[in-house]
């Protein structure tokens, strides 16, 4: 049996699969390494991690992030609890914890400004205006958006940039300025052309494709959502898969296409609740009620009651009334 390779060369190698976006591979490498003494080293933890979180297997990746900020902590590595503070506030953001998520973010920016990581400053600072837009917070989510991306482009990090310009374009969709939200759902696209990993390109046409929709352009909006299926499958990204078929359930409802319309928000709502992604499962929960009410489906007020319960549990009330009217429209 050939000697397992330094601590040092494997954390190198998962960087490396990390860092081209080859998550699945990351996570299978850990895998086989896996075992007590790489279960003492964060930095292995923390990568296996960010894959696990990327791929959307949130179970997964929370204990590992755990893990990796508890050996940081015993070590005295503020720069590792930093890391890990910011991607457990991400998992827990999207498992629906969102205090929790919020609480891990502000240690996270704080540890940032301690050790001048504009970098993670900007990714934290980003987090909290995904926070703030969840919670109809919009001006706030906005100043945070665009003071991460004036971060990001001066570090010349285009994923930040993608991100953070898909956001914006959630927002600005969210308050119908649906010029803004096509500009920077643009900016998005190009931005993770030009990174090109599957997964973040899957997010940005994904976004792109809700824009079309909002617009009244539902083929294209269809063509878009096909195209993001594509993408998400071949990153190994079940959950942007299923945000994209939640689109795509959209559209359909759109042009009461009913039965595809209940297919695709039911697929999506399942593979959500699989990996534990609380916030998108209710968003995919949202589009099945409203297919099932327009279907005549008594079944529809019992998701009725399940989504509204979720959103107002997550404090997500400009989620609750645009649900609302969009049900009261269908009466």
């Amino acid at each position: 049996m050939s000697p397992m390779p330094p601590a040092d060369d494997r954390a190198a190698s998962l960087r490396d699969l990390v860092g081209a976006g080859r998550f699945a591979d990351a996570l299978r490498t850990f895998r086989e390494i896996d075992g007590p003494g790489v279960r003492r080293q964060p930095a292995l933890l923390l990568l296996a991690a960010t894959a696990a979180t990327r791929l959307g297997d949130l179970e997964v990746a929370r204990p590992l992030a755990d893990g990796a900020l508890s050996w940081f902590r015993t070590r005295g590595d503020r720069d590792g609890q930093m890391r890990a503070l910011n991607l457990l506030g991400v998992i827990g953001f999207e498992q629906g914890r969102l205090n929790e998520a919020e609480e891990a973010f502000h240690g996270a920016l704080a540890l940032a400004r301690e050790l001048g990581d504009s970098l993670l400053a900007a990714r934290a600072s980003n987090n909290l205006a995904s926070l703030s837009h969840l919670r109809g917070q919009a001006n706030e989510a906005l100043s945070l958006y665009r003071g991460a991306l004036l971060s990001y482009q001066r570090l010349g990090d285009r994923r930040g940039a993608a991100e953070t310009y898909h956001n914006l374009g959630l927002v600005f969709r969210d308050m119908a300025h649906l010029d803004e939200a096509e500009n920077a759902s643009v900016e998005a696209e190009r931005h993770a052309e030009l990174v090109g990993e599957s997964a973040l390109l899957a997010l940005a046409v994904t976004g792109r494709a809700e824009v079309h929709l909002d617009a009244g352009e539902i083929e294209l909006a269809e063509r878009e959502v096909a195209r993001a299926v594509r993408l998400a499958h071949a990153a190994d990204d079940p959950l942007g898969g299923a945000e994209a078929r939640r689109v795509g359930a959209r559209a359909a409802l759109r042009r009461r296409d009913l039965t595809v319309a209940v297919r695709e928000s039911e697929a999506a709502y399942a593979i959500a609740g699989e990996h534990g992604a609380a916030v998108l499962q209710a968003d995919c929960a949202a589009v099945l009620a409203l297919a099932l009410r327009a279907n005549g489906n008594p079944a529809a007020e019992e998701r009725r009651r399940q989504v509204l319960t979720t959103y107002r549990a997550l404090g997500a009330s400009p989620l609750v009334e645009r649900f609302e009217r969009e049900w009261a429209s269908l009466g």
